[in-house]
């Protein structure tokens, strides 16, 4: 009998294209990983993370990195080729696209570096699917992303996260080719506790050494230079850009709290003084000291929730501080907000890259008409606030998603056109609105962790056809976070997973065709907790409309620790231990409707995990 054709490997996101072949490659401590004489100055960073990841992958001890034109089987075999077919003829095809072909070695060509380091990645996906990890079918793929900016955003204002989360987020981005991480590097508590803005928390992460901003890092958490460096290192080494967001003029009560003439009502605000030429000039300087340290080609300034009343001073500021980090040698980016702000976007500066962040305070059609490059990060549908009553408190809706959010849907009848070049990808965002609210970093991996691959999945391809929910979270349970996790613990689990015991209790003598509600245990015997999986409801139920994003319902497998049982409580119990006698149940969803994220003081969180 002839041996059958090997089906496409499981990867996140999925292959754009795949031949499969007969039989398999297998890697033996004998296997090198190859660059041609000609490509060593550009390829040897990927070659040396491949090494180092194949090691944790595989078990098998470190390969030789050798420098040849001669090859053997068994080798993986990396090359730049400018002239590859690597796509489509596009730009982010030629920058980021990929071939592997697996044979007797497997070869890797691609047109850039970021192209081979993101053909290493599915080298390792596909390694840790397979039985032994140590093999690859026989195939062929030409891989390339749809979208240039594929990001995820993560408030460090609000709270602080240690290097070695960032670091590792950094890492698990790059798992799932996602190329952008935004840090946003400031922020306040929303409002001021009995109406007294010395008493909101506040924080600026960057520490310099500069005498002129002692004082301007926060003391519960900040980063110095070998902090950012260290970073800044990892992120190069896999391939992501890093855009540090330092917002102004509004979320700036940290830079009040540093000099109070800086700020609006003689300094009892958590917004900026634009009336006052120094406090943009003092930007300009917070601006100047800190660019430096950051790598990537993108810094964002934020510009978002500026009271209206200073119209003509926001869009003097917008400007102003464009034209600074252009000067500074960087691309800048900014929060959309022209259509509250002044109802267009006139007279502001086009060169900007825009966050398309709420379709009320500048949606894609604006966007699209006044000419701005922009990416989707939607709120309604892309925002997580952990635990909070609004905007997705428990982790965004992935049924959802992954059925009927691709990066032009902005919520709505909010819908890009198919192949508009402005649009450059899409960003989610967690945003650590309950300052006051107990919770840890890897309790916010757990919320990001379930969805995260859907997102990339989108950003990069789509679905593919026939694929399901159920299998694409199977294959991401299998998959995890990938090697170099160092702090971050995933919590994923996939069916088979030989720590997650499930038992039902025996149902009833019943007729053919009858149906009987039993009790379903779920037992984690993980040493850490696992997260909740959202199942989605029925077509139809929940409700939905137009800027809310869609209609929710979930089965929710609470987070619990090691040893406990959990017995698909309602999501509003989360942590919760109590049995209840059914074995699917429709949560309320996820909270009230979606909207803008400065909220009033009366909101609450709903449950902080394990409470």
């Amino acid at each position: 009998m002839a041996d059958a054709v090997n089906a496409k490997p499981v990867v996140i996101p999925a292959l754009q294209q795949w031949t499969g072949g007969t039989g398999h490659l297998e890697l033996t401590h004998r296997s090198r990983i190859v660059l041609a004489p000609e490509d060593v100055g550009a390829l040897t960073p990927v070659a040396s993370q491949l090494r180092s990841d194949l090691v944790e992958v595989t078990g098998l001890r470190a390969l030789d990195v050798v420098h040849t034109d001669v090859t053997r089987a068994g080798d993986i075999v990396i090359g730049l080729d400018a002239t590859a077919a690597v796509g489509p003829d596009t730009e982010v095809a030629r920058a980021e696209g990929y071939t592997l072909d697996v044979g007797a070695r497997a070869t890797i060509t691609s047109r850039t570096a970021r192209g081979a380091f993101w053909a290493t990645r599915s080298v390792l996906q596909i390694l840790t699917g397979s039985g032994p990890r140590t093999t690859l079918p026989v195939g062929r793929t030409t891989d390339w992303p749809n979208y240039e900016f594929r990001g995820f955003m993560l408030d460090v204002g609000r709270r602080y996260f240690t290097p070695e989360y960032l670091r590792d987020y950094t890492t698990y981005l790059s798992w799932y080719k996602l190329n952008t991480f935004q840090i946003h590097l400031n922020d306040n508590a929303i409002s001021a506790p009995d109406g007294d803005w010395s008493k909101a928390q506040s924080a600026f992460r960057l520490k310099s050494d500069n005498p002129r901003f002692a004082g301007l890092a926060a003391d519960d958490g900040s980063y110095t230079r070998a902090d950012w460096d260290a970073i800044e290192d990892n992120a190069a080494a896999h391939f992501v850009d890093i855009v540090p967001e330092i917002d102004a003029p509004a979320h700036s009560r940290a830079f009040i709290e540093f000099d109070a003439n800086l700020g609006l009502s003689g300094g009892s605000s958590d917004h900026l003084d634009l009336t006052k030429p120094e406090t943009t000039q003092f930007m300009k300087d917070v601006f100047s000291e800190f660019t430096p340290w950051f790598r990537g080609p993108t810094v964002h300034y934020g510009a978002d929730e500026y009271p209206r009343e200073y119209a003509a001073e926001y869009t003097q500021y917008f400007n102003e501080m464009a034209a600074h980090v252009r000067s500074l040698g960087k691309k800048a980016a900014a929060w959309g907000s022209f259509t509250v702000m002044s109802g267009t976007a006139e007279g502001h500066d086009r060169d900007v890259l825009i966050n398309s962040w709420n379709n009320g305070w500048y949606g894609p059609t604006p966007a699209l008409a006044d000419g701005y490059d922009f990416v989707n990060t939607n709120d309604a549908l892309l925002y997580i606030v952990p635990f909070a009553s609004y905007y997705h408190g428990r982790g965004l809706d992935g049924p959802w998603l992954f059925a009927s959010w691709t990066p032009r849907h902005f919520g709505g009848s909010n819908l890009v056109p198919e192949g508009e070049d402005s649009l450059k990808g899409a960003m989610s965002a967690v945003w650590n609105d309950l300052v006051d609210a107990t919770y840890t970093q890897q309790d916010v991996h757990g919320l990001v962790e379930p969805t995260l691959g859907i997102l990339a999945q989108k950003m990069w391809r789509g679905v593919e056809p026939g694929q399901t929910h159920e299998r694409f979270m199977a294959g991401a349970g299998r998959l995890a976070m990938g090697p170099g996790i160092g702090v971050i613990t995933p919590t994923l689990f996939h069916p088979g997973d030989p720590k997650v015991a499930v038992s039902l209790s025996t149902p009833p003598m019943m007729v053919a065709g009858a149906s009987a509600v039993v009790d379903v245990t779920v037992r984690n015997n993980h040493d850490t907790a696992l997260t909740r999986q959202a199942h989605g409801h029925p077509r139809g139920r929940g409700r939905a409309g137009p800027d809310r994003g869609p209609g929710r319902g979930r089965t929710t497998w609470a987070p619990a620790g090691p040893g406990r049982d959990v017995d698909l409580p309602d999501h509003r119990h989360g942590g919760s231990d109590v049995r209840q006698r059914r074995a699917h149940r429709h949560g309320d969803g996820h909270g009230r409707p979606c909207r803008h994220h400065r909220v009033g003081p009366g909101d609450r969180p709903d449950r902080g995990p394990g409470t």
